[in-house]
């Protein structure tokens, strides 16, 4: 074949290979769900995913009464990314055989830094649960707060196949500040923990969590000064009942994505913006299966802004309130997931009040990694080359020359999606909080 790689090529692009599995430290803290890509294309990659069941039990040898059905939820799930690195050499450029490994390298790095990227930003920005710490990161005191989060709401912890099930990314520069935290408290000759705090900066595991320090890091804005209230006279509207299905008029019946919920509401200073966080006064955090009140308020998120945004508008927000303390229906039994449904004029606290670093946690199973993959002919006038990295990503790379201008390109493509199987399991702690 005209167009065919080199033993060389063939070579560079397994050892990227190797570094690929390498570098994608953050995808192997999630699960993944590996689809039937003849399914995938006939559905416009989108398949619905199911969320945690929760079921309620009864007292009792009798039940007769509480035969009732149970509604399993689910959230849609796309391969929405495809990421590819375009390059071009020309017959100069060529003479140097190290530049093909080099760029190849190049590749390999960008393509995992963006695989990693997105879901560190799905976690920070979709998790619902937000720790507020008006201090720096100090260590143990920190952590603590996310746990206490997590096992008052349900959350799993444990481990499997040697890793924690619950995950901490922090930006460098507060993780570095555990990290000094350890060495000063715990300093002394021949202690592990303290000597490699020291001397390597490495915080590891803390309490339930795996812990990892973030070359990258997004930043959440304040939202100091912003006064927002609920403007809603319908209790209804106030509250959520989760659904599997909706039926249109048409008789259709569609499944119905239940992580979200719409309110109006009113603003009397400054203006909220998607990813801010925040809570609503007399609506408390409750156990995901006792639904015993946790006296804590329950964290939300703004995900999107309907209308509005300054003055008064429709925001939406994750997760909803199901508060099932209205004739509840079964679904709102197994979903409570609030005290109680907030009062028309209730206020919103913003926790995001300075700028700062957002550090996502979350459960392994909270999100989830679909990979795909391209069918790119191997006989249409170009060279292919593919593997599948140990999390099931497919990367492609294809060369195809030009008599032309005896330009040769290479691509490298890969192809997967992400989704968020559940809000309420993932989050973000904030420090140096006013």
């Amino acid at each position: 074949m005209p167009n065919a790689f080199s033993r060389e090529e063939k070579v560079a692009f397994d050892r990227q290979l190797e570094g690929f599995n390498d570098a994608l430290a953050f995808v192997k803290n999630i699960e993944i769900y590996r689809t039937d890509q003849t399914t995938m294309a006939r559905t416009n990659d989108i398949i619905w995913r199911p969320m945690r069941y929760i079921v309620p039990s009864y007292t009792g040898i009798d039940q007769t009464a509480n035969f009732n059905d149970k509604t399993q939820l689910s959230v849609p799930s796309t391969i929405g990314f495809r990421q590819s690195v375009p390059i071009q050499m020309d017959a100069n450029e060529l003479r140097d055989a190290l530049q093909e490994g080099r760029l190849g390298e190049a590749a390999r790095v960008e393509l995992a830094s963006f695989i990693n990227r997105s879901a560190l930003n799905l976690a920070s920005q979709q998790g619902s649960l937000t720790v507020k710490r008006t201090v720096a990161a100090t260590g143990l005191d920190d952590v603590a707060q996310a746990d206490a989060l997590m096992n008052e709401g349900g959350v799993p912890g444990g481990v499997l196949d040697g890793r924690g099930m619950r995950c901490l990314a922090l930006s460098t520069r507060d993780y570095n500040g555990m990290a000094s935290s350890l060495q000063a408290v715990t300093r002394s000759f021949g202690n592990r923990k303290s000597d490699r705090a020291y001397e390597e900066g490495y915080v590891g595991p803390v309490l339930d969590f795996e812990t990892y320090k973030l070359d990258y890091a997004n930043r959440l804005t304040a939202a100091l000064g912003v006064g927002v209230t609920i403007n809603e006279a319908s209790a209804a509207n106030r509250r959520y009942v989760p659904r599997a299905t909706s039926t249109a008029g048409t008789g259709e019946v569609q499944n119905v994505d239940n992580r979200y919920m719409t309110i109006t509401v009113a603003v009397t200073s400054g203006t909220y913006k998607v990813n801010d966080r925040f809570t609503i006064a007399g609506v408390n955090n409750v156990h995901a299966i006792t639904k015993q009140d946790t006296g804590q308020p329950k964290t939300f998120v703004v995900t999107r802004i309907v209308s509005g945004g300054g003055g008064a508008g429709v925001m939406e927000f994750s997760p909803p309130i199901i508060a099932a303390d209205s004739t509840p229906t079964q679904a709102e039994i197994q979903y409570k997931n609030c005290t109680a449904t907030p009062a028309n004029g209730a206020a919103l606290t913003f926790l995001n009040t300075a700028a700062a670093a957002a550090n996502p946690f979350w459960h392994k199973s909270a999100i989830e990694l679909l990979p795909g993959r391209y069918a790119v002919p191997s006989d249409a006038g170009m060279s292919v080359m593919r593997a599948t990295t140990d999390q099931g990503i497919e990367v492609v790379m294809t060369k195809q020359a030009s008599i032309n201008n005896l330009l040769v390109k290479y691509r490298w493509d890969v192809v997967f999606g992400l989704v968020m199987n559940n809000p309420e399991m993932a989050g973000t702690m904030l420090f140096n909080q006013t």
